[in-house]
């Protein structure tokens, strides 16, 4: 009988959202994603001890200052994702310090650092994608490095502003998120919600929706699951990224799992005007969840950076 990990892999590319080598290799993802929280967590995974000494030692040798640990971030961050990259036959999404979510040219820069460093290990720049916060300043500078051939994947992202700004960008791979959402509303409403009915998995599919009317490229995977009823509400999305958790969960459960997405991108380009500065900022604004999430998702990602720096510190 076919499991629902087996099925599921049929209509969407499973990506696996953890820096776990063990868990990469038992569910055989195409695609792995990486954060600042899943890096502090392999300081606690055995197959991860002896690289984080070694590059730690290496980074301790190539700078000094203050630049001392934030290439040593860098370095681990690379090392790590370079051991991903040995196992899944795609790409790893490295993400830029969440600090810069707000300042383009200091993303630019630290985007150009991280495949630099990738490419003096052997790891190519179309084996990895930049992880970058679904940012006015942040979807610009992936637009950049998108024309320089540097492929992005647009994280933290909430509002359908967000999904249209990165849609006109050309970016690579945006990774709406489907939990938080969800967590916003039970908040405030009180609410349980099924899987037909969750608010998460309804953002996502008008997502999808929207990139298939207008044709774009860019692909759209769904992010930050609570349970596998969300999964399997979006089964035939392009992509989906779980934690290792839900893929067990999936992995043990038989069953056919039933295509929910079948938008295919049939639509024509070009027939809306670009989003402005301004009206990114107003409607991306009047979306009360987005904007508390968004810079609820930046402080997270922010703290977990600074515990990372910290252990990092004591460790040199």
């Amino acid at each position: 009988m076919t499991t629902q990990l087996e099925s599921l892999k049929q209509l969407s590319k499973v990506v696996a959202d953890t820096g776990d080598l063990e868990a990469i290799k038992k569910y055989q993802p195409v695609d792995a994603t990486t954060n600042p929280s899943l890096i502090l967590k392999a300081f606690d995974l055995p197959g991860y001890q002896e690289l984080i000494k070694k590059t730690l030692a290496e980074a301790a040798s190539e700078a000094s200052g203050d630049e001392r640990i934030d290439h040593a971030v860098d370095k681990l961050s690379v090392a790590m994702g370079a051991e991903i990259s040995k196992i899944v036959p795609g790409r790893v999404s490295t993400e830029v310090a969440a600090k810069l979510s707000y300042d383009q040219e200091a993303s630019i820069a630290k985007a150009h650092k991280l495949i630099e460093m990738y490419d003096r290990i052997g790891v190519p720049k179309d084996k990895v994608l930049i992880k970058l916060a679904s940012t006015w300043e942040g979807i610009r500078a992936a637009e950049v490095l998108e024309k320089e051939g540097i492929q992005c994947n647009l994280t933290l992202l909430f509002s359908d502003a967000q999904a249209r700004a990165c849609f006109e960008a050309g970016v690579f791979l945006i990774s709406p998120f489907v939990g938080r959402v969800t967590d916003w509303f039970k908040k405030e409403t009180g609410q349980d919600y099924t899987a037909e009915n969750d608010p998460g998995v309804l953002f996502v599919r008008g997502v999808a929706k929207y990139a298939a009317e207008y044709a774009y490229d860019t692909v759209v995977m769904g992010a930050s699951f609570r349970n596998t009823g969300q999964i399997l509400a979006l089964a035939g999305l392009n992509r989906l990224t779980i934690s290792p958790q839900l893929l067990e969960e999936l992995a043990s459960t038989e069953g056919e799992v039933t295509q929910k997405i079948t938008d295919t991108g049939s639509g024509e380009k070009g027939k809306v005007e670009p989003i402005s500065e301004a009206q990114f900022r107003w409607q991306h604004g009047l979306d009360a969840m987005a904007n508390d999430k968004l810079a609820e998702g930046i402080r997270k990602f922010a703290e977990d950076q600074e515990k990372l720096e910290g252990l990092i510190s004591k460790m040199l």
